[in-house]
């Protein structure tokens, strides 16, 4: 089976053309393994291209664990590079659909081949019931959780899939190393969450890092970024538009007033392809 390996802002995975390659039935333990960073490809997880009746390819994305997510905003981006550069729809707007639903998304070029990709987020997903939380407000802004003894001041936002967004002096290994796990699996997030910690530098800047559910720190969260984006704006921390910082890289941000989506600007590389044996 041939795959690529690709990454956005350093958010690292092993993509498969489903519209050439024929994928085993076990695909939860194709990720697990293909996604091992000593005794496979390595990555973050596993994605798959495939053909959509309804967009210009499908994005199906599993975790490093074998879990199925429904979407990873650096995910699309290098899924929208795939498509363009391999000529399976060679169109600067393309649509691809997610388990979050179809996402527009727009190459930018250089050199003939897809450097960024700006995808229309859609508008984030506030009400508590759906993200889902059970914690306290609608929307849950700066709610108190306490986990091993310490309290947080958390919101909750779903970009399709749910983040935890916790505004810190310094994003610390004890805090995302130590408690990132701990809040990815508490009770209030029933479907389990995604969880940032982020510095503010300004109104207009800010770093993150991320615990993802599912696959341990990552150098990079796309949806995560763009939840942050709103939580900032919620919590009068920053403004609609932001710069973000990643371990891996900067993605651009933007929660556009007027039609109340989320924008995300960001870089798309393709590093190798090679054959899986296994």
């Amino acid at each position: 089976m041939r795959f690529t390996k690709m990454h956005g802002a350093g958010n690292d995975y092993v993509y498969v053309n489903g519209f050439e390659e024929t994928l085993p039935s076990d695909l939860p333990g194709l990720a697990h393994r293909i996604s091992d960073r000593r005794f496979g490809v390595g990555g973050d997880g596993l994605i798959l291209i495939l053909p959509s009746t309804a967009a210009d390819a499908r994005m199906q994305m599993f975790n490093t664990d074998g879990s199925e997510a429904e979407m990873c905003g650096n995910g699309i981006r290098c899924v929208a590079k795939y498509v363009y550069d391999h000529g399976i729809a060679r169109r600067p707007e393309l649509r691809i659909e997610t388990k979050a639903g179809i996402l527009a998304v727009s190459v930018l070029l250089a050199g003939g081949t897809v450097d960024k990709v700006r995808v229309d987020m859609g508008p984030p997903i506030l009400a508590a019931e759906r993200i889902p939380t059970t914690l306290a407000g609608d929307p849950v802004v700066n709610a108190e959780l306490t986990v091993a003894g310490r309290r947080f001041a958390v919101t909750s936002v779903s970009m399709g899939n749910p983040h935890c967004v916790i505004f810190v002096e310094r994003a610390s290994d004890e805090l995302v190393l130590g408690f990132g796990p701990q809040i990815e699996v508490d009770r209030h997030f029933p479907a389990r969450v995604n969880v940032e910690f982020v510095e503010v530098v300004s109104a207009n800047e800010v770093r993150q890092r991320t615990w993802e559910r599912g696959s341990g720190e990552t150098w990079a969260c796309g949806t995560g970024a763009s939840a942050v984006c709103v939580a900032g704006v919620l919590t009068g921390r920053t403004e609609r538009r932001i710069v973000n910082h990643l371990r891996g890289g900067d993605l651009e941000l933007e929660w556009n007033q007027s039609d109340n989506h989320v924008y995300m600007t960001g870089p798309a590389v393709e590093v190798f392809s090679g054959e899986w044996l296994d």
